[in-house]
């Protein structure tokens, strides 16, 4: 009997010690959320939004228009003339940044082959049309081509585009070739958001020659560069804390940056996160994980960090990010994003039809 009370004491004990070691972790968290939290972009930044979320036409709204071309984009300018255009891109053979999600030509144009194989001159010269949605296989074309259509199974030329004043179509059929500099020129104001698609030293390469495409057009205060390449965002980071680039360079966080400053917060350390970044650009959820949180965007722009989702083509997923205060919204459908944001000032979601 004796020693069952013993036991019984001891556990008891344990038990206590346990429960104070846990208050103790929970008081340390508790107090980690007063440590100050400073800002990740020094600089006002112009990702964040005051009201409403930008719209941000993924591509240039690549179901409305072929993406990644000159035309896609006009096409998001004519929607609303302060959009944000979300552009991907990889280096030629001779050194030219084009506009393309891929970095072969066989699932968007009619041609095929690796853009690192190609010069620029060889693409305008052969007028390679970007107006395709190919079958490929590892990113090789696998199958008859397929010309781009919409949704409704309508297929566009540059002709259909609204464009501003004095701007003509470049070709009566064909979607050409598009440059980042030639978005550069043709959106003098716009922010616009770049990812480099090509990794290692191509990555690189096409980073240095943005890098001088920003530099010769003044442009660093509008363009944020994102990767989902680690040495890419590594070189990102590296440009940023030696003072290569002005302190108004913007990146965004390739994968890996983004679980660390989630973890970070859920354990009330993000104060440690300082790797400079202006902007998480997230899907709405990761690996089973929701991104599209109050908590999120509260986190981040307690650091300054404006907070863009992506790729969202839902009315009700395009309202339920309103509400939580997102700063950006990317689409494929312009119009239908402009709508919903258009009503949300107005008469609220109500009066949004459904998609």
């Amino acid at each position: 009997m004796a020693k069952r009370r013993k036991r019984k004491a001891g556990l008891f004990h344990r038990l206590k010690r346990l429960l104070g070691f846990v208050l103790i972790l929970a008081l340390a968290w508790f107090l980690l959320g007063f440590v100050p939290r400073e800002n990740n972009f020094t600089l006002e930044n112009p990702m964040r939004s005051v009201e409403l979320p930008m719209l941000i036409a993924h591509g240039g709204g690549n179901r409305e228009f072929p993406d990644n071309t000159l035309e896609a984009f006009y096409n998001a300018y004519s929607v609303d003339p302060n959009v944000m255009m979300e552009t991907d891109v990889s280096i030629t053979k001779d050194g030219v940044v084009i506009l393309s999600h891929d970095t072969t030509l066989d699932r968007k144009t009619d041609v095929t082959g690796a853009i690192a194989d190609w010069t620029y001159e060889e693409l305008m010269h052969q007028q390679v049309d970007f107006g395709f949605t190919n079958p490929v296989k590892n990113g090789q074309l696998n199958g008859k081509r397929v010309r781009f259509t919409t949704d409704s199974g309508r297929t566009v030329s540059p002709r259909d585009v609204s464009y501003p004043a004095g701007v003509i179509p470049r070709h009566r059929t064909k979607f050409l070739c598009t440059t980042l500099e030639d978005l550069l020129i043709a959106f003098p104001e716009n922010p616009i958001n770049v990812e480099i698609k090509q990794e290692g030293e191509l990555g690189k390469a096409a980073l240095a020659e943005v890098i001088r495409l920003l530099r010769l057009y003044d442009a660093f205060d509008r363009v944020v560069l994102a990767s989902f390449h680690d040495e890419i965002y590594e070189a990102f980071v590296a440009l940023k804390t030696s003072g290569q680039v002005p302190e108004s360079f913007m990146f965004s966080p390739s994968v890996k940056p983004m679980i660390g400053y989630v973890a970070l917060g859920a354990a009330n350390l993000d104060f440690l996160f300082k790797d400079g970044l202006c902007v998480f650009q997230l899907p709405t959820e990761k690996m089973g994980i929701p991104l599209d949180t109050q908590w999120l965007v509260d986190s981040a722009h307690k650091h300054n960090v404006a907070v863009h989702y992506w790729t969202v083509n839902d009315v009700s997923e395009m309202q339920h990010l309103i509400d939580i205060g997102a700063d950006g919204i990317m689409t494929d459908y312009p119009h239908l994003l402009k709508q919903v944001l258009d009503a949300q000032g107005e008469d609220g979601p109500t009066a949004v039809i459904a998609n």
